[in-house]
């Protein structure tokens, strides 16, 4: 059974950081392109960051770059994104994603497997 799980979400100020893990089971995620996405109420979910599957390539929305980094363990099965400099605009739901391929693509329906998602919330 192939599960995605998020941690590390919560309540941070403007300015402050946080750090998400997603950890992958299930499958030999190894092989597997990963991202980041995120949903605020009422929005489309929208691609936060991607990692290829040997760690080697990386790719952030303009909204986070230079504030954001996307890395992978060396086992290849988690990833973590650590924020710096949060903003209120970033709060929202923050899923962790997979697919099958090498190229690290934006687009939600190219992931073929999701977690729950975990809630980041930056007060204005």
């Amino acid at each position: 059974q192939v599960r995605l799980e998020e941690s590390g979400g919560g309540l941070v100020q403007a300015g402050g950081s946080l750090r998400l893990s997603c950890a992958a089971s299930g499958r030999t995620f190894s092989t597997y392109t990963m991202g980041w996405f995120r949903q605020a109420p009422g929005k489309d979910r929208e691609f936060v960051a991607g990692i290829s599957a040997s760690g080697g390539v990386t790719d952030y929305a303009d909204a986070v770059k230079g504030r954001f980094t996307i890395s992978r363990g060396s086992a290849g099965n988690t990833i973590d994104l650590q924020m710096y400099n949060l903003k209120p605009e970033d709060t929202a739901a923050y899923y962790c994603a997979a697919r099958s391929g090498v190229l690290v693509v934006r687009i939600v329906a190219s992931y073929d497997y999701w977690g729950q998602g975990t809630q980041v919330t930056v007060p204005s």
